[in-house]
Formats: C-alpha cells, sequence, structure tokens
C-alpha cells in the first residue's frame, strides 16, 4: 500500500504553527456542544421568495420582515409577533414553521405541535389575515396535519385522524371529504411509516393549480403487519403499535383519488391491474386536469409517468425508465409553464443529468452531460428557458450553482470552493447562496440569477473569532488508493476521505485512530461542508490526542452510477472492504497505532461498525455501534428491497453481510447503544446481535436510552450519550483509566 507522505508533511507543517498558540486556546468541553448551544452559527430563518421576484421574507424572532433581494434594504414589516395574540394565551404566538398564502394575504401557524415519527407531526393551526389583523383557530375539532393554503388563499385543506377536510374561509365553514380513515387500517391526505421514512413526504394532497381540486393518495394498510413499541412510563409500560413492512413483506394497497369541489364527488385514477406498486410521486401539471403520477415497480428498477386526465378519466404513459440496479426517486421533475414540456434527471447514460421531453413522451435532448453528477434542480424559469441547477461537477468534494438553457448551454453561477446551495427568487432573478467549506462555517451572499455578485447577508466573523479561541486543527481531505478498491470492470479508483489531527500533532509520536462511518448508498460524510455537532466532537477528540478520520467507500455518491450502485444486492461486503483496506492503510503510516485503530457510526454507519469489528477483528480494536441495523431482514422493504432486492429472491445477500453472522469473529472492544422506542431501526435489531454475542460468549458494552427513537435525544440525552462515548474511547483508544 502507498502512503500519502506529502500529506504527513502538511500535517507536519501545520501543527508546527499551531504548537505555538495552542497552550493559549480552550479545550472543547462537550456542554459546549450539546448544552449551552455556542457552537450554532449565524442563519437566515424562515425565508420565503415574495411573489413580486424582487423580495424575500425572513423570520427575525419577533417579526417577519421583508427585504430587496438586490439592495438589501430593509422593505417593510409582514406582521409582528406582537399582533399574534390569541384570547385566552398569555403571550403570542410564535412563527415556527409559518407559511404564506400564494395571493400573501394570509398566514398559517402551527402551534402546540407534536411529533407521530421523524417527519410527520399535528398541530393547532391559526390564520392569521395580513388585511383585517383578525386571527382565527383553524379548526376547533381536534389537532390538524399538513395544512395548506389553497392556490387562491380562499381555502385551507388538512389532515385529521386520518381524514382530509376543508376549510372554507370565506364563510369559515369545515367540510369532511373522506370518512374512512381509521388507525392501521385506512389513511387519506397522508402516507403510511414507510413511505414517509423512504420516499420523503407526508403531504399527500394535493391542489390543483386552479384550487378546484384535491388530488390525495388513500392507503389500504389492513395487511401489513404491526409492529409494537414499548414505552417504559408510569406503573405499566404502554405498548404503540403502528404498521412497519420490512423486507419481503406486504406492503399497503395505494389509490389515487381527486376531489372536485364544485361537484362535491371523488374520483379514482387508473393506477394499472398491478397493486404490489409504490407511487412515489404525484403532481399536478400546469394544466388543472392533468395530473401526473409515478409509478414504480416492486423491485424499484423502473419508473413509469403517467398524466391522467381528470376530465376524460384517463391515463397515459409519458415515460418509462428500466434499470440495472435501481431508480433513486427525486423531486427533479418540473412542467414547463407551455403545457407542452418536462424535464427530468436521470442516470441512464451512468451520471445523473437533465432530460427535455414533450408531453408526448419523446425525449428531445439531453440537457447536461459528463462524468458528474447533478445533485439538485432548484427550477425553471417562469419563461421555460433556463433550468437552475447544483452538481458535483468541480469533484464530489463540493457543489457548485448552475444554470442551463434548452439548448445545453451551461453557466457556472458560483465559484467558490466549498458546498454551494441556492434558494431562488420566484422570477430567478435573484439567489441567496449559502457557502460552507470543511474549516468555515456559512457564508450567506445574494448573487443575480445570472450569477453576478451583489452583497454579502451573513458573513459569521464574530462566530469565526469565538471558534479561534479553541483549540481547532484543520481537517484536511487526502484520498486512499489500494489494488483491493476496483470497480465491476476491474478500474482501480481511491477512496475520498478527510482527518483531524491533534492540535499538538507529533509525526514522531503513535496515535490512536477513530474512523467515522456511514457509508449507505448514496451517502457522503466526506464533503468540503461545515460539519456541525460531530464536527466539534471529533476536535474534542482531536484534542484529546486521537487522530480523526473519515472515508466514502465504494456505494457512496457523487461519483456516478457504477461507484454508487455496485453494492447492489450486496450491502456491506464491499464497504466493509474498504473500511478494513482504509484501517490496514492507516496501520501502515509512521505516526499511527496500529494496535488502537476504532470505529464509529450510527444507524447505516452502526450496522458498518458492527461489521467492522467482526469481519475486520484483526486491524480494529474497537468500535462503537448507534442505532445499527443487523439484519436487513429486520428493515422496511422499501429502502432494503431498493438496494437487495427480496429476501425470497436474494437471501444470500441477506445473511452474508449480517453482523450476526460474524460475532465468533469479534476481538476488541465492542459498545452497542439503542433507542428502545426507535421506529426506524427497531430495538430488535440490537437484540438479536445480543444474543449472537450472547451465545457465541463475546462480552460487549451496552446502552439502552428508554423511550428514545432513532435520534436518541431530548434534554440531556445526547450530553449523556457523548459523554458516555468519550469515556468508552478513554479506556479502549487512548487506554486511560487501566
Amino acid at each position: 500500500m502507498r502512503k500519502s507522505f506529502l500529506i504527513i508533511w502538511a500535517i507536519a507543517l501545520a501543527a508546527t504553527f499551531s504548537t505555538a498558540n495552542a497552550q493559549e486556546k480552550k479545550d472543547i468541553q462537550l456542554q459546549d456542544i450539546w448544552a449551552s448551544g455556542k457552537f450554532y452559527p449565524e442563519m437566515l430563518r424562515g425565508v420565503n421568495p415574495m411573489a413580486d421576484g424582487e423580495t424575500y421574507l425572513v423570520d427575525e424572532d419577533t417579526a417577519l420582515n421583508v427585504f430587496n433581494y438586490k439592495t438589501g434594504k430593509f422593505v417593510k414589516t409582514l406582521v409582528n409577533q406582537n399582533a399574534l395574540m390569541v384570547q385566552g394565551k398569555n403571550k403570542p404566538l410564535s412563527f415556527g414553521n409559518f407559511s404564506l398564502s400564494k395571493d400573501e394575504t394570509k398566514l398559517l401557524i402551527p402551534t402546540e405541535t407534536e411529533s407521530i415519527y421523524r417527519h410527520s407531526t399535528k398541530s393547532n393551526y391559526f390564520v392569521y389575515d395580513l388585511k383585517t389583523k383578525a386571527i382565527i383557530a383553524l379548526s376547533e375539532n381536534g389537532k390538524q396535519s399538513l395544512a395548506d393554503f389553497s392556490p387562491d388563499g380562499v381555502k385551507i385543506a388538512f389532515v385529521r385522524d386520518n381524514n382530509l377536510f376543508i376549510k372554507d374561509l370565506t364563510n369559515f365553514t369545515e367540510t369532511q371529504l373522506t370518512f374512512d380513515g381509521k388507525h392501521t387500517e385506512i389513511i387519506n391526505g397522508t402516507t403510511d411509516w414507510v413511505y414517509e421514512e423512504e420516499f420523503g413526504f407526508t403531504k399527500a394532497f394535493f391542489w390543483s393549480p386552479d384550487s378546484k381540486k384535491i388530488a390525495f393518495y388513500r392507503f389500504d394498510e389492513s395487511r401489513v403487519k404491526e409492529f409494537q413499541l414499548e414505552y417504559f412510563q408510569g406503573l405499566y409500560p404502554e405498548w404503540y403499535t403502528y404498521k412497519y413492512p420490512k423486507a419481503g413483506e406486504d406492503n399497503s394497497l395505494i389509490a389515487i383519488k381527486v376531489y372536485d369541489l364544485h361537484q362535491k364527488s371523488t374520483d379514482d385514477i387508473p393506477l394499472g391491474t398491478e397493486t404490489d406498486i409504490y407511487i412515489p410521486r404525484i403532481k399536478w401539471t400546469n394544466s388543472p386536469n392533468l395530473l401526473a403520477i409515478q409509478r414504480m415497480n416492486r423491485l424499484q428498477n423502473r419508473l413509469e409517468i403517467l398524466l391522467a386526465d381528470i376530465s376524460l378519466k384517463k391515463t397515459s404513459l409519458v415515460y418509462e425508465e428500466n434499470n440495472t440496479y435501481y431508480i433513486d426517486i427525486t423531486d427533479n421533475l418540473n412542467f414547463l409553464n407551455d403545457n407542452k414540456h418536462f424535464i427530468i434527471t436521470s442516470e441512464k447514460d451512468g451520471f445523473n443529468h437533465i432530460y427535455l421531453y414533450d408531453l408526448s413522451g419523446k425525449q428531445l435532448s439531453q440537457l447536461t452531460k459528463g462524468n458528474w453528477d447533478v445533485t439538485e434542480v432548484y427550477g425553471v424559469d417562469s419563461k421555460g428557458k433556463t433550468v437552475y441547477f447544483q452538481s458535483a461537477e468541480t469533484g464530489p468534494l463540493d457543489r457548485q450553482v448552475y444554470s442551463v438553457d434548452m439548448k445545453g448551454i451551461k453557466k457556472a453561477l458560483t465559484n467558490i470552493p466549498g458546498t454551494n446551495d441556492a434558494s431562488f427568487s420566484s422570477s430567478y432573478a435573484y439567489f441567496i447562496n449559502t457557502n460552507t467549506t470543511a474549516n468555515t462555517p456559512h457564508l450567506i451572499q445574494a448573487f443575480t440569477g445570472s450569477g453576478k455578485f451583489l452583497r454579502t447577508i451573513i458573513d459569521n466573523t464574530d462566530y469565526q473569532t469565538m471558534l479561534s479561541g479553541f483549540n481547532l486543527s484543520q481537517q484536511e481531505f487526502f484520498t486512499i488508493s489500494d489494488p483491493a478498491i476496483i470497480l465491476p470492470s476491474g478500474e482501480a479508483v481511491s477512496l475520498n476521505a478527510w482527518r483531524i489531527v491533534p492540535p499538538d500533532f507529533d509525526p514522531a509520536k503513535k496515535y490512536p485512530v477513530l474512523i467515522y462511518v456511514y457509508g449507505g448508498p448514496g451517502s457522503q460524510t466526506v464533503t468540503n461542508a461545515w460539519g456541525w455537532h460531530n464536527y466539534f466532537w471529533f476536535q474534542m477528540l482531536a484534542e484529546k490526542g486521537i487522530v480523526v478520520i473519515s472515508v466514502d467507500n465504494r456505494g457512496t455518491g457523487a461519483r456516478g452510477e457504477t461507484f454508487k450502485k455496485m453494492t447492489y444486492k450486496e450491502l456491506g461486503k464491499y464497504e466493509t472492504e474498504d473500511m478494513i483496506t482504509t484501517a490496514k492503510y492507516l496501520g501502515g503510516l509512521d505516526y499511527v497505532d496500529k494496535e488502537r485503530i476504532g470505529i464509529f457510526g450510527w444507524s447505516y454507519g452502526g450496522y458498518m461498525s458492527s461489521l467492522a469489528i467482526t469481519k475486520g477483528a484483526e486491524v480494529f480494536s474497537s468500535a462503537i455501534a448507534v442505532a445499527p441495523v443487523t439484519n436487513w431482514r429486520n428493515y422496511d422493504n422499501i429502502y432494503t428491497e431498493r438496494f437487495m432486492q427480496t429476501p425470497q429472491i436474494n437471501a444470500s445477500g441477506y445473511d452474508d453481510n449480517s453482523p450476526v453472522n460474524h460475532v465468533k469473529e469479534l476481538k476488541g472492544s465492542f459498545l452497542l447503544v439503542h433507542g428502545s422506542a426507535d421506529d426506524n431501526v427497531h430495538y430488535q435489531n440490537t437484540m438479536e446481535l445480543i444474543n449472537a454475542l450472547v451465545k457465541a460468549n463475546k462480552q460487549f458494552e451496552l446502552m439502552i436510552y428508554p423511550n428514545r427513537n432513532h435520534g436518541i435525544y431530548g434534554g440531556t440525552t445526547r450530553l449523556h450519550l457523548y459523554t458516555l462515548m468519550n469515556d468508552f474511547l478513554d479506556r479502549n483508544l487512548l487506554k486511560q483509566g487501566e
């Protein structure tokens, strides 16, 4: 294996300059990260482009204020918080996750919000009329979910108790549209658990452009098997039951319906005879009678787009794509205002690019090309002549913002090292760009739609001055090369990585290493972007004397389809091989103690660290697995089958890389952590691994957080968890207290 001598020299040089000041600076404390909130940079909150295309709205705590994109000048206060007094309340409402009607005359404000699952919530909503200054409760009949203005601002649709409702703001009447909603059986207007988690949406109803119809999902989850979560509170534990379809198991039956507000009638949209399908997206075109429906097969390697003509009650196929592996679902489908064309992204040439089609289904052109991925489509301007997007064209670590016209002429709108993310005005004449790098926090600036710099909005100078008082090291990027790291074609590739070394780094010393891993399909931990909480924890570990490393294994994103999808049907195999290769590479470096190499991961990363400490027992001395999948048979079917097919088809793929089947190889120290109320990666995964470890007579450490979900947070929970992990690393990597 080759050593990166240039990188080692650079680290040593950087350490020389930093050592002199290291003694004068403060070390990070866990309370700084998880209790005080001091490491939050300044941000723009609640940014909302206004309809005039020249201004934007910002939530500034006590007021919603409007500013001019071009000049940055204050235009007006839309509403002061003091105006949001409700009878019987002793303080005004906070803006929270407010929404503004399209005509910008009304605000919708959720209060007393309760979480349901990861994304879903229910709230008591209030409607504030900006003209009359009146504020009313959306409904007096129980909390509501997903409240949404009609395009004309006259009505609001919402979900309650699995049924769909409409509130008319002209006469304040509430109308119930569906009546068969029932917990664990029928869902109208929102999604079942697995759609929420894996297709990434919960609002499953959509107003037509003319406000006269609502298209909505109906889920029949009667045949889906139940999972129970036990909550330990009170004298007797409480049980919560919900539907969770595991790999190979039955899904909900999906229907798409359209309610006509004038006719007061509901029609079913024909979806074909096959019922074991997914409908990952529906979307109105710019025509109020034409609804686009994305239909996928169970294995998620065929995508079709149907256009449903509501007036004629028939559908036609306008797009079909088949893939050897699987197709990722995105929000990159955009219909042009001419009602004749649409754009969509696809990986069909090996990289994710933008294509132009007409509504007959004919591909007219490929608008972007090259050995790089489009990572987000922001939208199309009102004239339908320019697409605005983000890509990894300059390399998988960075993101830049671009535009491309219908002739395929592309223009870079940003050229700032790091990760750039744009929020465009409604006219696409301006955008606000947020830039971060691995070592610099949020720089927020305004640009014209053609990429001309206008002004800096937030530079976080004071925040960076505060950080300069801490003992921080630079996060540095490097690559790992080895003959074992190859693509299916036999082509050798390098893995991208970063490292953080102790502030007083001495290349003559031997240091323990902690590898941070996630590693799941299409993910990245190695990007030139600000890292938030874990970034400061990694800096804290470096201050203690641990070199922290992260590596993007084969299967991760922004490097094309072949690199990402080579783990298909064998999740864990190549990713673990890459972690083992990385550990061997690091063990050969002069400054690394090869007997003290650990690994840490959460969720998919917990799965990876569990595999590393077992299959990689010869090179890993310790591992922390938080909320790990330990057997893909236990996980939900949409995610798992996308990458693994079903257990009935691919049994060996499920079993060969399950940590449960490799516990006999464990040699090092292993800390296993889970929340007992994890609705995503069930606590069952950890229970199954515990049984296997006990059967193999393997010792390990365990922490269960009662009633905590997949995020393991709330109150002092995160502080407790990271204190626990610090203690484990002190004993097993730093060898303190021996």
